[in-house]
């Protein structure tokens, strides 16, 4: 358990702020992240990676000469927001192009992909490449189903590597992309971990029993079994690994990392049977690693890494690095980087509106206010909904969110915004303020609503469905889900239909969205018995058929609650 924590909900931002404080020789702070603090050559490809917190050293202690050039961090096991990961990039970029690294999972992918179309907007050459090595998340023939576990820190060291020898970002992307597709992670886990403040584990594990396939955001493992001894836990994780060895493969990269509370000399006495059995099977090891390097807060557990080296990617796996948590060959001449402003958000200022879109607004307020009181007295069971098969923090992360978005669209009603940029700014600041997946779903829904409304005139109800549709064609297409995934949409489809029927018919704008809000309630209902095909769910469907799932209910509880504020 988390116990030397103030407010839990600055526990992040707090821990990386006295991270940077102790390194400050590598890294400085900027709001979302951390870039290098040392001069870097203007032209030189940013490679630039992140995630949720909670997995130090990833991915803040990666930043350094060698290796990354700057991180965003999230909130514990959020992604990072849209807006975070922006900022982050517009501060780390050099003139060369950026090529954001993260784990394969959907927060992620959201938010990282949604800030790389705002900055290509802006002129910046951006790539995206995610870690996909956890064999346990997903058979052999869907490899890009899987998602980034400890192969983060491999992958990252030669994506580092080849930036910092001044390859071209074409160049960076594809060595990149190599050493992906040659890395497989296995892991297990003893114990859960406890989010800050928190007093339960996210998950537990019977005694005496070890769970297989862990993730590194709290979930459960897709199976449990007996604790075994050393020599059989190692033959376990290599022989899973090795599995899906690439024929012909030979030299390797090997990394066993510990999850946040297992101690070193556990490490220690599991690698002396890992290492025989590998050479055992013909791998020749090259510069091997043991330690904690993708932790999980405080997890009981371990996991084997395997990245199949070719010449080049073997050159750039022993280049020099120089970080926080991993230093590697000579030492790296670095002078700090010189004096610069940091680039900020613009601030937020709103052009002239009308008085009726005005009013249009304030009313707008006060749904998001009546959606706040509702979305906190749900928290609870909306975390325990979630936690079926993810990480249980969806009450907590809509609750956040909505609490933004309400303080955001006060501020703009203060200043005089009409409904489509009130709305705007509620979108942005929910997903820029909780995060994760769910943080990036509202944020673009309220967002693509807000592009139905004028700020010169009142908001209308052919505006309100129109807004609606818009907000759903947007959601499927930046978010990849689809009707029968088990996710939102499978009860934002219906809702949507069901709002622009009632308003073809001449129904009421109140009437169309009641009859809407009941039959997206019986859709989110009716998810209980789907199979999970996206998101930290799917690795674990078994465990979610017979539940709900929570995106669709909280969707269908704020379509109850706006109903019956209208």
């Amino acid at each position: 358990m988390t116990k030397i924590v103030d407010d839990p909900e600055a526990f992040a931002s707090s821990a990386l702020a006295g991270f940077s404080r102790v390194y400050g020789r590598y890294v400085r702070l900027v709001k979302g992240g951390v870039v290098r603090s040392t001069a870097v050559p203007r032209g030189k490809v940013s490679v630039i990676v992140g995630g949720g917190s909670g997995h130090y050293p990833a991915f803040a202690g990666y930043v350094g000469p060698g290796m990354a050039d700057a991180a965003v961090a999230g909130e514990i096991f959020a992604s990072p927001s849209t807006a975070a990961v922006a900022r982050v990039c517009r501060n780390a970029d050099h003139g060369g192009g950026i090529v954001l690294g993260f784990g394969n999972y959907a927060g992620d992918v959201l938010n990282f992909g949604v800030a790389a179309e705002r900055l290509r907007a802006e002129g910046i050459d951006v790539r995206i490449v995610t870690v996909t090595d956890d064999v346990a998340s997903a058979p052999p023939d869907r490899p890009l189903q899987r998602r980034g576990i400890a192969g983060d820190f491999v992958v990252f060291k030669v994506a580092g590597a080849a930036a910092e020898a001044g390859l071209s970002i074409g160049e960076v992307e594809r060595v990149t992309r190599l050493a992906n597709s040659r890395t497989f992670s296995f892991g297990v886990a003893f114990g859960g971990c406890t989010l800050p403040g928190a007093k339960e584990p996210l998950f537990t594990v019977p005694k005496g029993m070890m769970a297989l396939g862990l993730g590194i955001h709290g979930e459960p493992g897709i199976r449990d079994t007996d604790i075994v001894p050393a020599s059989d836990l190692a033959r376990l994780l290599v022989e899973t690994v090795l599995a899906e060895r690439p024929a012909g493969a030979g030299r390797a990269a090997v990394l066993l990392n510990g999850l946040g509370a297992t101690k070193y000399e556990e490490l220690f006495v599991l690698w002396g049977v890992v290492e025989s059995l590998l050479q055992a099977s013909g791998v020749d090891l090259v510069a091997p690693e043991v330690g904690e390097y993708v932790t999980s807060l405080d997890m009981q557990g371990c996991s084997l890494t395997v990245m199949w080296l070719d010449e080049e990617l073997e050159r750039y796996w022993l280049a020099p690095c120089d970080t926080p948590v991993f230093r590697r060959g000579e030492t790296l001449r670095t002078q700090p980087a010189a004096a610069r402003a940091d680039v900020e958000d613009e601030a937020l200022r709103f052009g002239p509106a009308s008085p009726a879109s005005q009013e249009s607004a304030r009313c707008l307020a006060g749904i998001l206010d009546a959606m706040v009181s509702v979305l906190g007295e749900a928290e609870a069971e909306l975390g325990r909904i979630d936690a079926f098969a993810g990480d249980g923090d969806h009450g907590q992360g809509m609750r956040r969110g909505a609490g933004a978005a309400r303080e955001a669209i006060q501020r703009a009603v203060a200043g005089g915004a009409g409904a489509r940029s009130a709305l705007a700014a509620a979108g942005d600041a929910w997903a820029d303020r909780a995060g994760g997946t769910s943080g990036a779903i509202w944020g673009l829904l309220l967002r693509s609503w807000s592009s139905a409304f004028s700020d010169g005139e009142a908001v209308g109800e052919a505006d309100a469905v129109r807004g609606a549709r818009l907000a759903l064609d947007d959601v499927m297409r930046l978010g990849g889900a689809k009707p029968g995934d088990k996710t939102l949409v499978d009860a934002f489809v219906p809702f949507v239909e069901a709002l622009e029927a009632g308003h073809a018919e001449g129904l009421p704008l109140k009437a169309a969205w009641h009859k809407a809000s009941a039959i997206c309630e019986e859709a989110a209902q009716a998810t209980a018995p789907l199979v999970p095909r996206l998101g930290r769910a799917r690795p674990l469907a078994e465990r979610s058929v017979g539940h709900p799932d929570a995106g669709a209910v909280s969707l269908a509880l704020i379509a109850r609650t706006i109903a019956e504020r209208l």
